[in-house]
């Protein structure tokens, strides 16, 4: 999500019955400063939906508007929005007039001026993954200001940020989770992990052009579907990478792999 300034968060944890008002629309003074100088973590959904709209390949879409960095704990590869290099870091796709892609934009860009939080939990029937809400309150905001009441699940319907949160929930337990026997992740994982998440185009190659369909046993009507369906690739990328890190064993390999 976008990395607002500490002082700038409000500590609050809110639910999805939490009750605010704010509007953001062209006539505000602020509008569109949220949209510069930010940092915004990008994840496998958004990037299929802005490559399409684009009408680029995956490939295209993260060398000219992205970069790439490793997680400090986890030293998995994120992928996060690259500004343009004038005075005021605006983001490429935004004019005076807002945002050019904004029925694709970014989920952390529909959460706005909302956060999410997840938290791992420990229960008597295993660990689940817990979200949580607060509010961004930047100085120059005066959307605060605006008499639109909402709730948290209105927001969230409203800018279809559920959809979002159901498309990547597979990646954020990824990010959350840890099995203790994988050490580390060398750099031949860390480009698995990059292209399975991030690349679904060069991902499809790889399905289709290594030996990938002779170690792992695919059902027909999936491997139908992930020839066009980036979002069905997308969510075999998900289980591909969890059987990789040792987190769950979703990929049948086949027996007479097995016996070489």
């Amino acid at each position: 999500m976008p990395l607002p300034s500490m002082k700038d968060v409000d500590p609050t944890q809110l639910t999805l019955k939490s009750e605010f008002k704010f509007r953001c629309h062209k006539g505000i003074p602020c509008f569109t400063k949220c949209c510069g100088n930010i940092n915004i973590l990008l994840t496998p959904y958004d990037i299929i939906r802005m490559k399409k709209r684009l009408g680029i390949s995956s490939e295209e879409f993260l060398e000219k508007y992205t970069h790439m960095e490793l997680d400090d704990k986890s030293k998995q590869p994120l992928v996060r929005l690259k500004m343009l290099d004038d005075q005021e870091k605006t983001c490429h796709f935004v004019t005076p007039d807002g945002c050019t892609i904004y029925t694709d934009r970014p989920a952390n860009c529909r959460y706005y001026p909302i956060g999410q939080g997840i938290m791992r939990k420990e229960t008597e029937k295993g660990p689940v993954n817990e979200e949580f809400y607060f509010f961004i309150r930047e100085p120059h905001c005066l959307g605060y200001q605006e008499n639109t009441e909402w709730t948290i699940q209105s927001w969230k319907d409203d800018q279809e940020a559920s959809l979002y949160d159901e498309m990547n929930r597979e990646w954020k337990e990824v990010q959350l989770r840890r099995n203790p026997l994988l050490k580390e992740l060398d750099s031949n994982k860390q480009a698995q992990i990059y292209t399975a998440f991030y690349d679904v185009d060069r991902f499809r190659r790889y399905v289709f052009e290594s030996r990938f369909l002779d170690i792992f046993d695919i059902e027909k009507d999936v491997m139908e579907k992930i020839k066009t369906d980036d979002v069905a690739l997308m969510k075999l990328g998900f289980t591909y990478i969890k059987f990789l890190l040792l987190l769950e064993d979703g990929l049948k390999v086949k027996k007479e792999y097995l016996k070489k």
